[in-house]
């Protein structure tokens, strides 16, 4: 049987078919190649999102193959009329978006994904970004290596606030959002957390569940969004909801871009409302050079590397792998969507 290793340069092919070759042995014919992302940025590829690479590479790649393993290839429905051998995708992230799955589905071909694979990542790294953005550690270490002592820094006027003690908002409460809210609470905040599609046990484990998001807006001076982009969370948090933080408060996003109107971020931080803000994730990735957001007042910008650690890496590969072992067994997929 011929399999695919649609690869890039995060989970690798090569990473891809050493996992691979560990479950199923080399019976079977494992084939590679490699995508631009993340050097170059993911996009839309005709009906599916966040993808890397085009379709008539991919095609090629797919002749003959019965199973595809990748992260971001974008598995449309002209793919899939194009590859009538294929009988398995293994989407090794979270979210599937990259495949049109009801085309999989007429098809007969089954879509499985590995939830969870980045969580602990994205929660570091959320916690990381939240005390960069509060303590102004970018803009002193930059100071420091211009040659500057920048003491100003430690004056109450420009010294940041801490986690100890302050109330933090979470929009979203799955598996980076309940990671995040235990290690805050082990730094000593008080945890608010707000997700209409959790259970609410579960919530009350993490922190304290609050019925709406206004509620939460009103009563946190940290907010951090966890929520997956669906037409219900696009733009979810805009003017309205920002001017219903205090005064000085700090929001940082390492979930979606999207979740957050970025001219309204932009105009809460050059008047002063928000204290500062976090963001590895963009409307728009990179930032066109006309955006705001590129001279925005005590903004700290990442390059959407939130779930970018290696174990991230080997993980999904691993996860992947024993998702393939399982078809070719016969055996249920563990994380099936289609």
């Amino acid at each position: 049987m011929r399999i695919l290793a649609a690869g890039d340069h995060f989970v690798t092919p090569e990473l891809l078919t050493r996992e691979l070759t560990a479950e199923i042995g080399t019976a079977h014919t494992i084939d590679e190649m490699r995508l631009p992302w993340p050097l170059t940025p993911f996009g839309r590829v005709a009906e599916v999102d966040e993808a890397s690479g085009d379709e008539e590479t991919l095609l090629a790649a797919l002749d003959g193959a019965r199973i595809c393993v990748t992260q971001m290839a974008p598995v449309t429905g002209k793919v899939l009329d194009g590859s009538p051998d294929l009988r398995l995708v293994v989407v090794g992230r979270g979210g599937p978006v990259n495949v049109d799955l009801d085309a999989a589905k007429e098809h007969g071909v089954q879509v499985c994904n590995t939830p969870g694979r980045n969580a602990a990542a994205t929660a570091e790294y959320t916690v990381g970004l939240l005390l960069a953005t509060m303590r102004r550690i970018p803009e002193t270490s930059a100071a420091l290596a211009e040659g500057r002592w920048a003491g100003e820094f430690y004056t109450y006027g420009n010294c940041g606030p801490g986690l100890a003690g302050a109330t933090v908002g979470l929009i979203g409460c799955g598996a980076v959002g309940s990671r995040v809210a235990r290690a805050l609470t082990a730094l000593g905040s008080d945890v608010l957390v707000y997700d209409p599609y959790a259970d609410p046990d579960a919530l009350r484990e993490v922190g304290t569940a609050v019925a709406g998001l206004d509620e939460l807006l009103r009563r946190s001076t940290v907010v951090s969004l966890h929520a997956r982009l669906t037409p219900e969370t696009r733009g979810l948090l805009g003017a309205r909801e920002l001017a219903l933080l205090p005064d000085g408060a700090v929001v940082v996003n390492c979930a979606r871009g999207a979740l957050l109107d970025e001219n309204a971020l932009c105009d809460a931080l050059e008047s002063g409302r928000l204290a500062a803000a976090g963001l590895d994730v963009f409307a728009v990735e990179p930032p066109p050079p006309g955006s705001r957001l590129r001279s925005a007042p005590r903004l700290v910008m990442t390059p959407h590397l939130a779930g970018a650690n290696k174990s991230v890496a080997h993980n999904a590969a691993r996860v992947a792998a024993a998702e393939v072992g399982r078809f070719l067994r016969g055996e249920p997929l563990a994380h099936r969507v289609v």
